[in-house]
């Protein structure tokens, strides 16, 4: 928990959350190829409760760093894929929250 309070500390000045960064990074991950990822892909991916999921993706989608579209194939389900304004963040909170990890658990291996 003292993790996610001091990342979230150092997330703020980005209007982003640990849970909305993580849903960012996998998003970014999963769609690095040009495909789009489900909901339920991003919620088996971080193990992460599937309606966590659902409310952080639709903030995320009010917050313009996610376009959301309803699966063709199955209208029950969602799609996600960074907007560009979520990209930009994305790559802007990545060194932040990699510069972080470093300083929190070297301090904790010492």
């Amino acid at each position: 928990m003292d993790w996610q309070r001091q990342l979230n500390v150092r997330l703020k000045p980005l209007g982003l959350t640990q849970p909305q960064f993580a849903i960012l990074a996998v998003s970014g991950w999963l769609t690095r190829e040009g495909e789009q990822a489900s909901q339920h892909g991003i919620a088996s991916f971080t193990g992460m409760d599937r309606m966590h999921i659902s409310q952080i993706i639709s903030r995320l989608d009010k917050d313009g760093l996610i376009e959301k579209q309803v699966n063709p194939q199955d209208h029950r389900a969602n799609l996600v894929s960074l907007s560009e304004e979520g990209h930009r963040r994305l790559r802007a909170a990545m060194p932040i929250v990699e510069g972080f990890d470093r300083e929190f658990f070297l301090k904790r291996s010492t």
